[in-house]
């Protein structure tokens, strides 16, 4: 044996550690009256834990102990509904807690910890993410790096750019075969992942809260719980991995199971210019083409006409709503439409009163010093009780006083010297649980009430706040191109009945690229549809076309939040096929989409996952009605695109493919697949 190698056998557990030889990072970091604490388990206890049997379909418990560092662990690993693996930890400082004589009476100060899964070494690709604002979920693909790597998030919350999650990958992943093992971290504030790629043994994929200096002291029985940790394996690629989260979140008890009203959001409609007939005008508007919620954006409260000021004072602006927005509430109700308001509710511009009047309650570690500002704002500390009653208090009287059926949450500013002066030591933790407890608060005392977690649109995506929150805002591009690839993506955790996908203006406000209203809709036909379009400037033409997406929109939302979500495989990087498949595989809704121009023409065959292959299926254009007169490039439309279809086996469909309409750049069209057997 190597000279090197230590007397009992190395094989990482499930929390490694520098004691046992582990030449990684080590799952656990702590330390005690600034001595380093290298835990080595004097005693380990597994045993079968309770079942949530709504949720979970077994799981182990792990208790662990140091009696030299004084050190305890709980360690829970539960397989979930739909096979996700979760892991849940918990560090106990026993030191004194059972007031022994030998106490050292110092507190256990955690540097970090992660939970860690074993791969083989087969898995030699690792996907991660990047992005920015707006282009979020930019898969990047490369070699698996090695020894021990991490990449962190800093950001206070999960953020554009942030990893998101770890994919390895036998090559190249793929969305309907090869094997992928993929780990994301449930939580919304500071975050590390981690690869620990080491000659001795398996590589180790991992991930855990990303804690700031001292963030996490533990007194003499005090104990840190670590965030959930959720590991996916699959052996049908990246499509088999997503069901896995899509089924656990789906399994949960406060999981949304009313039908997703479609939506209108005025923000790209009106922005700051708020004026209660137009908005009453445009909610009239809206409900004729069979909106069912009417959302206000930004600029309802005080002295807000601009992003510079008013932030954080959270009552109606008397001025620009004379009549408060107690009318506006009760057209949008008298229409049969929920009504929605938009709140950022961690947030304050110094130029406010209550920032004014309160600026201890300012997330700042240094009195007198203010961190660096983002679209003029700063980050409330919400640890303080004062700042969290104050907006709980805001936001629960005027949920209950309009009868608000949706807020929109909005986050702004990257969290900057987290500091709390209270506490003295760094908050994003104390913050991020601050958050949830608003969110669950605020649904239990007003039952029915739905929250979307908005950070600059998709910049707070995780299953930390999935959790709370009834949906994403994916993005705020609603360019249909840029969608394509940023909903693709965002759908490898969350499913699409939790994404907003709205049909936006041409030109898109964030890109000013021009597209069809067919490709607007059709890109957000699978999500949470609704609108971020003033509909007050389309013709009528436009608003008709409109409204029969909106009637076959809810004609398929049922299935859409219980489908099965599927990507096609293809060669050719100018087209898109996606689709949503029932869970019993009668039938399949597929979008065919022409991004760029394709090297070859026609565009090759593409392929139709999901289906049951011993079943026969006829597939269509999904409206026999719909115009191609337009999309395709003056050419016949193929002798299958009619409204008879073609009728092929779902092996077929699924092996072989069919050949797509040939469509200009930038369109798409709707496919569906119907089992006559």
């Amino acid at each position: 044996p190597p000279n090197e190698k230590s007397d009992a056998a190395l094989r990482p557990s499930l929390l490694p550690q520098g004691a046992e030889a582990f030449a990684g990072r080590p799952g656990l970091e702590a330390y005690r009256g600034g001595r380093p604490v290298f835990v080595r388990w004097t005693s380990v206890t597994i045993f079968l834990a309770a079942e949530d049997r709504e949720t979970e379909a077994t799981a182990i418990t792990v208790a662990a102990e140091d009696s030299v560092n004084k050190v305890r662990l709980n360690l829970k690993l539960s397989l979930k509904k739909g096979g996700l693996a979760m892991v849940e930890q918990t560090v106990s400082n026993i030191d004194g807690a059972n007031g022994g004589e030998n106490s050292e009476n110092e507190p256990l100060t955690v540097n970090w910890l992660e939970s860690t899964m074993p791969m083989p070494r087969r898995a030699d690709t690792l996907t991660q993410f990047t992005g920015r604002w707006p282009l979020e979920k930019q898969p990047r693909i490369a070699a698996m790096p090695s020894g021990s790597v991490t990449r962190e998030c800093r950001h206070g919350k999960t953020s554009h750019e942030s990893p998101w999650m770890f994919i390895a990958s036998d090559g190249e992943p793929k969305w309907a075969s090869g094997e992928v093992w993929a780990c994301h971290l449930a939580w919304s504030g500071n975050q590390t992942y981690r690869i620990d790629n080491l000659p001795p043994h398996e590589t180790l994929i991992g991930a855990g809260e990303l804690l700031g200096p001292g963030e996490i002291q533990l007194a003499a029985g005090e104990s840190y719980e670590a965030p959930q940790v959720c590991f996916s394996y699959s052996a049908t690629g990246l499509d088999g991995m997503a069901a896995r989260f899509h089924t656990w979140l789906r399994s949960l008890p406060k999981h949304v199971s009313s039908p997703r009203p479609f939506t209108i959001n005025t923000w790209e409609a009106v922005y700051f210019n708020h004026d209660e007939a137009t908005l009453i005008k445009l909610a009239d508007r809206a409900a004729s083409i069979g909106v069912e919620r009417f959302v206000l954006d930004d600029g309802w409260f005080h002295e807000r006409r601009d992003d510079t000021r008013g932030l954080g004072d959270w009552v109606v602006d008397p001025e620009v709503w004379p009549n408060g927005l107690d009318n506006l509430a009760k057209h949008v109700h008298d229409l049969g439409m929920q009504f929605g308001l938009w709140f950022e509710p961690e947030m304050v511009n110094p130029d406010s009163d209550v920032a004014r009047n309160h600026p201890d309650w300012i997330l700042s570690p240094t009195a007198g010093r203010l961190p660096l500002q983002g679209r003029t704002q700063q980050v409330l500390d919400l640890t303080n009780p004062d700042a969290f009653d104050y907006i709980y208090g805001c936001m629960d009287q005027l949920v209950g006083e309009l009868g608000i059926d949706y807020i929109k949450w909005d986050h702004n500013k990257l969290v900057t010297e987290p500091g709390s002066r209270r506490s003295g030591r760094p908050a994003v933790h104390a913050q991020t649980l601050a958050v949830y407890n608003i969110f669950k608060g605020l649904k239990t005392a007003h039952p029915g009430l739905e929250i979307e977690s908005c950070s600059s649109g998709g910049g707070r995506v995780d299953l930390g706040i999935l959790e709370h929150a009834d949906r994403i805002w994916v993005s705020d591009c609603v360019d249909p191109v840029e969608r394509a690839d940023i909903q693709r993506y965002t759908s490898l955790l969350v499913p699409p009945a939790m994404m907003g996908e709205h049909v936006g203006a041409s030109p898109a406000h964030s890109t000013q690229r021009a597209t069809s209203q067919e490709l607007r809709m059709a890109m957000a036909f699978f999500g949470h549809m609704g609108i971020e379009w003033n509909l007050l400037k389309e013709p009528d033409e436009a608003l008709a076309k409109l409204a029969v997406w909106v009637a076959e929109f809810k004609k398929h939302r049922d299935w859409f939040a219980i489908d099965t979500c599927v990507h096609a495989d293809s060669n050719d990087p100018a087209v898109r096929l996606d689709g949503m498949v029932m869970p019993n595989r009668d039938a399949a809704i597929y979008r065919f989409t022409q991004l760029t121009t394709s090297q070859t023409y026609p565009a090759a065959p593409v392929h139709l996952p999901g289906l049951d292959p011993e079943r026969t299926y006829r597939v269509s254009p999904l409206d026999p009605s719909l115009d191609l007169t337009g999309l395709t490039n003056g050419q016949s439309t193929l002798g299958w695109w009619n409204e008879e279809g073609v009728v092929l086996t779902g092996e077929a469909l699924q092996r072989y493919g069919i050949r797509p309409p040939s469509l200009h750049p930038q369109q798409a069209v709707l496919l569906k697949a119907v089992a006559l057997s």
